[in-house]
């Protein structure tokens, strides 16, 4: 022992001379002590915040949570990544003369909706003040911060329902396409998001809206957001009356085929894509591992439900037994749309109902439309209106009574949602019913009124020459595809009025 004591020493004092073997050893052991400190500095921070999520525990003043930021910033992210998915299908499934209009009208609606929802939107929508609107918190200024119990930070959060309220103001041009002039765009976006969205919001989420305060749920917006942009979309086509040369169903006509069935169905794919951070993110919680988990599946299995059931109706109902992808994108669309309001409180079965019954919902909504002489390009009524409504609705029928709402924390079973079909009676099923009527029946008129005005000034609808000439070329000056050849004629086409007119004005060859 004492001889192996003695070798270790000498070789030990060895290598001390050593100047190679001791900068080796003074890195590698630096490398060490700074991740050891790095590691405790860490568990310093981390520990209480776990400790303080674990327990539940109050803070007279909320902390931020960095786990619950990153989540919903992310999940902004992905939705505003669905305004390139709305651009596109509407682009495609829209003649090719108004594509550069649709996707102009995007970016300025975005734009527009950031300035106004930082000024105003956000405080009439999500501070407090009123049942019907809030009346602090304008340009964000004197809030705490963080946005009340959540942990998140203000800005973060507003990053997040800037999202939604861009949403809202995309959806409301889908109805209006290759007819609406830019200007009457521009006024009427700053009606929709400076003050229809976040007022009439306010009253489903604001932290003391009276339909958030009789208790009506709307987990992601199924009403606020979607049934909101689709009733403004309806009053908009209702002014603006059909399309120059739209020929309905009834009068041995129907609608104009897509431009391009690529570039629509991949805009929708990507909005699907889009909604798992619509849905999912809307907990604001990232501990709520379960619930973040039950959301996603719905969302898919409502979605997957609602493509299937469009896809094979549309093949049983045609003459000539073809597979129709419009119909079907529009189908997974709906679906979405119906399971974004009940995606939290409800089970697998619930989520694949409520996409199969929505697509029907679309499917008849949009032959009611085209019965009744209303011209919506893309489908935009029936899609956000009638299947938000019935999104709404069926969480009145199949809430399982298993499930709360999200916490900063995680899940809270101690309040639990149950529906009709679940022995729940019809106490939700009315609450829901009460809140959509006044959303959908509030936006309807003001909406009106608002459309109605800005046609009786004349900036609604483009002139007559300009819709024959097309929007992109009259309104912006270029065609999407300016390497097409312009030829021939536009052939006598029948204008809203009922007038037949004939134009020599250049039309794109592909239309």
């Amino acid at each position: 022992m004492t001889t192996l004591l003695r070798a270790t020493w000498t070789r030990f004092r060895t290598n001390l001379r050593d100047p190679l073997i001791r900068r080796n050893v003074a890195y590698y052991m630096g490398g060490k002590l700074l991740g050891l400190t790095l590691l405790l500095l860490a568990m310093y921070w981390f520990i209480p915040t776990a400790v303080h999520a674990a327990t539940g525990a109050d803070t007279p003043t909320p902390q931020i949570n960095a786990v619950n930021t990153v989540w919903t910033l992310v999940a902004a992210f992905l939705v505003f990544g669905m305004q390139v998915g709305f651009v596109m299908l509407e682009a495609g499934f829209a003649r090719s003369r108004e594509s550069v209009n649709i996707l102009v009208e995007g970016i300025a609606d975005t734009c527009i909706c950031g300035v106004l929802f930082w000024a105003w939107g956000f405080a009439f929508m999500f501070e407090p003040g009123t049942p019907w609107i809030g009346t602090q918190g304008f340009f964000l200024s004197g809030l705490p911060a963080t946005y009340m119990s959540t942990g998140i930070p203000v800005l973060a959060f507003w990053v997040f329902q800037f999202a939604f309220a861009d949403t809202a103001s995309t959806i409301t041009s889908g109805a209006m396409i290759g007819r609406c002039g830019f200007w009457g765009d521009i006024v009427y976006s700053i009606g929709v998001t400076g003050f229809i969205y976040p007022i009439i919001g306010h009253w489903a989420w604001g932290p003391d809206g009276w339909l958030a305060l009789l208790n009506f749920k709307d987990f992601a917006g199924s009403t606020v957001v979607h049934s909101i942009g689709g009733a403004i979309s309806l009053a908009g086509a209702l002014a603006l009356g059909p399309r120059l040369g739209r020929i309905f169903k009834r009068d041995g006509g129907g609608p104009p085929p897509a431009h391009d069935l690529i570039i629509g169905a991949v805009g929708g794919l990507i909005l699907w894509f889009g909604w798992y951070g619509f849905n999912p993110g809307s907990t604001l919680s990232a501990l709520d591992t379960v619930g973040i988990g039950r959301v996603s599946f719905n969302t898919t299995l409502a979605a997957c439900s609602g493509g299937l059931v469009a896809l094979f109706f549309s093949y049983f109902r045609s003459k000539n037994k073809t597979w129709d992808l419009g119909l079907t994108v529009n189908g997974f669309l709906g679906g979405l749309v119906a399971i974004t309001c009940p995606c939290y409180w409800v089970d697998p079965v619930g989520a694949f109902f409520i996409g199969a019954i929505a697509a029907f919902v679309v499917i008849f909504g949009l032959d009611v439309l085209e019965y009744l002489r209303i011209d919506d390009p893309i489908g935009a009524v029936p899609v956000h209106l009638f299947a938000g409504i019935w999104g709404t609705l069926s969480l009145g029928l199949f809430a399982t009574g298993a499930f709360g709402a999200p916490t900063p924390t995680g899940a809270d079973t101690s309040a639990v949602i149950r529906g009709l079909f679940y022995g729940g009676g019809l106490s939700q099923l009315g609450l829901q019913a009460l809140g959509s009527f006044s959303v959908v029946a509030a936006t309807l008129v003001v909406s009106l009124i608002m459309m109605y005005a800005l046609k009786s000034i004349g900036i609604l609808r483009v002139s007559k020459a300009g819709e024959l000439e097309g929007l992109d070329l009259h309104e912006h000056g270029a065609v999407a595809y300016p390497e097409y050849a312009l030829m021939g004629v536009v052939p006598a086409l029948t204008g809203h009025d009922g007038a037949t007119e004939v134009s020599a004005t250049p039309v794109l060859a592909e239309e």
